[in-house]
């Protein structure tokens, strides 16, 4: 379980540059997110050539995985659609509120007992949400979307937490990668209509960043949370990921100088997710102790 605790926190670090790298990619929020998932399953075959992890299923095994891929596009769009109509740092914000919806989520679809430990856990983070939401109204529209973000972003662990016993990291994040990339294909389209995009061929520098999104945030540390999940709860995962606001804040912070444009209410909304985070830790260390 230690190295399962450790691989998750790598994950979770990866995962803090990802609002980062989506403000440095100027293209479209739907359209960031296909290129994203697309060369996340270039890479993933390529690698797959080598390491012959990736099995063959079939189309009703594939099923489970290409829908819980979908989510995951969705909940990608709606967290970059956060971070370009918010910032960086509220967009990581809201995403801490996934504690409170995996409390009340992972119990009725895992059919397991409610911890009355979790939902107070998880009311805290929506407190720290609450102080945050009413700090400034130009950011309102981009917390809607991160909230929104952040429910599939909930649901999809819990889901994907039935399967790491059938299948392989590697053969999870290929299929959930594809399945993700075929449901934009046709979604962008439409979304498009109402999220108009300037440009819909990502320059050189986007490609750069892109790639660096795709194989580093995407693909090593989708497959180190996969990992992590055989081992911890989906409520620890989906917990342990409140630090990745931290570490992303902190970047927006020291690249993009958002500290400017943030108040008390943000700060105060902060500590209260930190202090979220730290009580949880401290209670999966005991865990691990014992």
């Amino acid at each position: 379980m230690r190295k399962a605790f450790i691989q998750l926190h790598i994950a979770v670090l990866l995962a803090g540059f990802t609002g980062v790298l989506g403000r440095l990619i100027v293209i479209n929020e739907s359209l960031l997110v296909w290129y994203r998932m697309m060369f996340a399953v270039i890479i993933l075959f390529i690698i797959s050539l080598f390491s012959k992890k990736i099995e063959k299923l079939s189309f009703k095994k594939m099923l489970p995985l290409l829908g819980i891929g979908s989510i995951i596009a969705l909940h990608w769009v709606t967290f970059y659609g956060s971070v370009k109509y918010a910032n960086v740092s509220v967009s990581l914000v809201c995403f801490s509120a996934v504690g409170f919806f995996s409390a009340i989520f992972d119990p009725l679809i895992s059919k397991r007992k409610y911890q009355i430990t979790e939902i107070l856990l998880g009311l805290m983070v929506m407190l720290g949400v609450y102080l945050i939401f009413h700090f400034d109204q130009d950011f309102r529209l981009g917390i809607i979307f991160g909230l929104i973000s952040t429910f599939l972003a909930a649901i999809f662990p819990i889901f994907n937490k039935k399967l790491v016993s059938e299948y392989s990291a590697d053969t999870i994040t290929f299929y959930e990668m594809g399945g993700g990339w075929m449901l934009l294909t046709f979604v962008v389209p439409i979304y498009m209509q109402f999220m108009p995009a300037q440009s819909y061929v990502p320059g050189l520098q986007d490609i750069f960043w892109l790639i660096i999104l795709s194989l580093f945030c995407t693909v090593l540390a989708f497959n180190l949370s996969v990992r992590a999940l055989s081992r911890i709860s989906a409520f620890t995962v989906n917990l342990t990921f409140n630090l990745e606001p931290v570490y992303g804040i902190l970047l927006a912070f020291l690249i993009y100088k958002e500290h400017l444009e943030l108040g008390f209410s943000f700060y105060a909304g902060l500590i209260v997710i930190f202090t979220t985070v730290v009580i949880q830790s401290i209670r999966v260390a005991k865990n691990l102790a014992t």
